[in-house]
């Protein structure tokens, strides 16, 4: 049983508390019923279930069952035949004795209730609405139970046993790069609380009692917003162990520790112990790690200053930017410096998380150097233990597994789709054997054929059953060897007019277009369009006589034409009747303007006969006729 209680806005929804009973379910109800009635039937037919296992699972599945039957009526039988030393056993009980039997468990439908208010800070009055899903909200105890206590009805708007399913959809569409939703902002809360513990050094710490000491703090509370990011700081002189655990156990079924994390190895330059800033990450997920540690050491540096940016020199900055390749913190990050959660257990340091530089404030009236401190920062390593998880062998062996068994599901699923097929292929061609193949087949071969059929069917519901995938493509293909010839004969015949229109269509399309008179084919040579007409005649005497010797067959012999052998034969005839057919007309040669006509503006005037136009010797128009332009030709020959 859960309990939620969420703030709905316009486009979002934020969770406020979140409260539970692991072990109070719908399954409660239903062993309820089924001691009853065990109990039932141990006093009146002398059989008892818990001795048999079979028993058990019927009566657990006919309890569950009338429980259903109770949530809409106030009474109901229960039958089962044969249920136990071949007795038939009844029962019967109405709802009001079944509530009466379930009263410890609706005693603690409250407590999660009570809980969940408690978390969120809310009254009974501060709930707008009530909505229940699950099958279990079904029964009429639970919304009695919650009328009771809320002041209201609650609601079923939604489907009880899909919204589940549903809102998982929704927001796994949300969080998907694929799919566009329209937006809906979902702020989580996390549901447990998370603390950080670690060793702390005895003769270092303050008020340390001079030996180890374990320290915890409290970073991630019940309630804490989902992705978060937190800072710790820490001040240590060398590699050290942080522990990720829950802070109350109470309720969970598993160990308070979730994951160690060492930090280190690291070296420090200037002082015995080293700042350290570590990031604890929670993720969209509700998974806890540390996300990355970075050391920090100051240098001091000589820098100019003037009088108004004096004073901010001297300041100390105390909240150091993320480490490199550290994702920046949510909105709801906080830094909280261990040494003010007495978790700087090596050094007392200043007050305030600010650290002490010995040197007070100065304030310049001209420009001059300063000293000011500059934070130098590196990653430290982090090594990550988890507790519970696989190891690394163990993981790679489990995911070797997975493929095996993938493996062997497609070879199962590729084995049965084989076997379907030699079964498909049995049933299709016998009927089509009886039908649309009848007159492609002798009558001895359909019978052999028929009786091959038969033997494989029979073979399959026997020793066929659970054969290989190979077995089976072996089958069919020693099928086909013999219905391949008639299919193909009965293809042949289906698909043969219609190639013969299209070798006809093509021949006399280039016969009408080489015999035409029309004026756009004066231009092909005669010798050419005789070509043509050759070539369709040929077609025409070689498809007449493969049809007469076809005509002659019967349909289950073999064809001697092919519809392949009618389609290469148009496209011979095509391959050299379109070449000549579709020949481009030759260009007319360009009208010379009339004698003494100056050129158009932008064009050139050419010597006549494609002289050159660097020839200048002789300018005369192209279309000249007086007697000294041949003369100009001859001069001109080499370039004519």
């Amino acid at each position: 049983m859960q309990v939620c209680i969420a703030g709905f806005k316009k486009g979002q929804v934020k969770v406020l508390a979140h409260s539970y009973d692991r072990s109070l379910g719908g399954r409660d109800f239903d062993e309820v019923l089924f001691h009853h009635f065990a109990a039932k039937f141990k006093t009146e037919y002398k059989i008892d279930v818990f001795q048999n296992a079979r028993a058990c699972l019927r009566l657990r599945a006919a309890c569950e069952k009338l429980k259903k039957v109770l949530s809409a009526n106030p009474e109901a039988p229960l039958n089962i035949e044969c249920l136990m030393d071949e007795k038939d056993v009844r029962g019967f009980i109405k709802r009001d004795e079944f509530e009466q039997l379930s009263l410890p468990i609706l005693e603690r439908v409250k407590g999660p209730l009570e809980k969940a208010l408690a978390e969120a800070n809310l009254t009974i009055e501060n709930v707008h609405m009530v909505e229940v899903v699950g099958s279990g909200s079904r029964v009429p105890a639970i919304n009695k139970i919650l009328t009771d206590f809320f002041k209201k009805e609650p609601r079923r708007t939604m489907n009880a046993s899909e919204c589940v399913a549903k809102g998982c959809a929704l927001q796994c569409a949300i969080l998907s790069p694929t799919f566009k939703v329209r937006e809906f902002q979902v702020n989580e809360s996390f549901p447990f609380s998370i603390s950080l513990s670690w060793k702390g050094s005895g003769p270092d710490a303050q008020g340390s009692s001079g030996s180890d000491n374990q320290q915890s703090s409290l970073v991630f509370p019940k309630g804490n917003p989902i992705p978060s990011m937190k800072a710790l700081t820490f001040y240590r002189p060398g590699t050290f162990s942080i522990d990720v655990q829950y802070s109350d156990v109470s309720g969970l079924q598993t160990p308070a520790k979730i994951s160690t994390y060492t930090i280190g190895p690291f070296q420090t330059t200037k002082s015995e112990r080293a700042k350290v800033k570590v990031r604890v990450r929670l993720n969209l997920h509700g998974i806890v790690s540390v996300d990355s540690a970075t050391l920090l050491e100051e240098e001091e540096v000589d820098v100019p200053v003037s009088k108004e940016s004096a004073a901010e020199n001297t300041k100390m900055d105390t909240d150091e930017a993320p480490a490199d390749g550290a994702a920046p913190p949510t909105s709801n990050d906080s830094d909280v410096n261990m040494q003010d959660a007495k978790a700087n257990t090596d050094t007392t340091g200043p007050e305030n998380g600010s650290l002490e530089t010995g040197e007070k404030p100065v304030q310049m009236d001209t420009d001059t150097k300063a000293p000011k401190k500059k934070v130098k920062k590196a990653n430290i390593p982090i090594a990550e233990v988890v507790y519970g998880a696989l190891e690394h062998l163990d993981l790679q062996k489990a995911v070797e597994k997975e493929f095996e068994m993938a493996l062997q599901d497609r070879v199962m699923e590729e084995t049965k789709d084989k076997k379907n097929a030699v079964e498909a292929y049995v049933y299709e061609m016998r009927n089509k054997l009886n039908d649309k193949y009848q007159d492609f087949v002798t009558a001895p071969e359909r019978e052999d054929f028929t009786a091959k059929l038969q033997q494989v069917e029979d073979w399959l519901y026997e020793d066929g059953e659970d054969e290989t995938k190979g077995v089976y493509i072996a089958k069919l293909e020693e099928l086909k060897k013999q219905g391949d010839p008639i299919e193909a004969r009965y293809r042949e015949h289906a698909e043969r007019g219609t190639v013969i229109d299209q070798l006809n269509y093509c021949v006399n399309s280039y016969r009408e277009a080489a015999m035409s008179s029309d004026p756009k084919f004066d231009h092909i040579d005669i010798n050419d369009k005789q070509k043509v007409l050759n070539e369709c005649v040929e077609a025409e005497n070689w498809l007449r006589e493969k049809k007469q010797q076809q005509d002659s067959l019967p349909k289950h012999a073999n064809p001697v034409l092919l519809s392949a052998d009618i389609r290469k034969k148009a496209e011979a005839v095509d391959r050299l009747c379109k070449p000549i057919m579709t020949k481009p007309r030759p260009a007319k040669p360009a009208t010379p303007p009339p004698q003494g006509t100056p050129p158009r503006e932008g064009e050139q005037q050419q010597p006549q006969g494609g002289a050159s136009a660097n020839n200048n010797e002789n300018d005369i128009p192209a279309a000249s006729t007086e007697p000294m332009e041949t003369e100009n030709k001859s001069q001109n020959t080499g370039s004519s």
